[in-house]
C-alpha cells in the first residue's frame, strides 16, 4: 500500500511539473505578441478589411475611361438618403451636388460643413473626389459624414462619371501613360505570335 501511494504521488508530481513547464514556455513563445483577431468581427457594407487589395486592379483614371454613368446613377441610390443631385435641389443632411465636380470644397452656400471638410485645400478634382468617396473619415478627418465610403474602384469611378455629368462636365484624366504602354507591349506582342504562326504554317506547307 505504501509503494502504491509512493508511486501515485511521484507521477502526480510529474504532471505537475509537464504543466508548469508548458505554461512558462507558453509564455515565453508568446512574448511582446498582441492577442489580435485574424479578421475583422464583421463587415460594413462599403469598407474592406486592411490589405485586402480592394484596389489591386487598374488605376482610377483606367477605369473612369470606361466608366458608366447609368451605373453611377444605380450607384448614387446609396446616397439619395442624404444628398439631392438636381439642378436648384435643396441640401438635405448633405449638401446639394448639382455641379459639384472641380468645385472648391464646401462650395454650396448655406450649408454647414464641417471644419474639417471646409478647411480642406483645393478642388473636388477626380483625385480628391475618389479618395473621398473612399473613405470620407480618413479623407477629412472629425468630417460629420457618416457613410463608410465605396470599397469598389468601379462603383467609385461609375458614380463619378455620374456626378461630373449634373452640371460639372469636367475633363476626364489622362489614363496612365505605363498602362497604355504595356497594352501596346502586348499588342505588339501577340501580333508578333501571329505572325510566327503564320510563317511556321507556310514552311510546313512547302515541305
Amino acid at each position: 500500500m505504501s509503494n502504491n501511494n509512493t508511486i501515485a504521488g511521484w507521477v502526480l508530481a510529474g504532471g505537475i511539473a509537464a504543466l508548469g513547464l508548458s505554461i512558462v514556455s507558453g509564455k515565453y513563445f508568446h512574448a511582446g505578441k498582441h492577442e489580435r483577431p485574424e479578421v475583422m468581427g464583421y463587415v460594413i457594407e462599403g469598407v474592406e478589411a486592411a490589405g485586402s487589395g480592394a484596389d489591386a486592379g487598374p488605376s482610377i483614371e483606367t477605369l473612369l475611361q470606361t466608366a458608366d454613368a447609368g451605373a453611377g446613377a444605380k450607384v448614387f441610390a446609396k446616397c439619395a438618403a442624404c444628398h439631392t443631385i438636381d439642378q436648384g435641389g435643396a441640401s438635405g443632411i448633405g449638401p446639394n451636388l448639382w455641379n459639384t465636380m472641380g468645385k472648391p470644397h464646401g462650395h454650396v452656400a448655406g450649408f454647414a460643413y464641417s471644419d474639417a471638410l471646409a478647411s480642406v485645400e483645393g478642388n473636388w478634382d477626380w483625385t480628391a473626389m475618389d479618395a473621398w468617396l473612399t473613405s470620407p473619415r480618413r479623407y477629412a478627418n472629425g468630417t460629420k459624414m457618416t457613410f463608410a465610403g465605396l470599397g469598389k474602384a468601379e462603383d467609385r469611378a461609375n458614380l463619378m462619371v455620374y456626378m461630373n455629368a449634373q452640371g460639372s462636365n469636367l475633363p476626364l484624366p489622362a489614363a496612365p501613360v505605363v498602362e497604355e504602354v504595356a497594352d501596346a507591349a502586348a499588342e505588339a506582342g501577340a501580333a508578333e505570335e501571329a505572325q510566327e504562326a503564320v510563317e511556321a504554317d507556310a514552311a510546313a506547307a512547302e515541305e
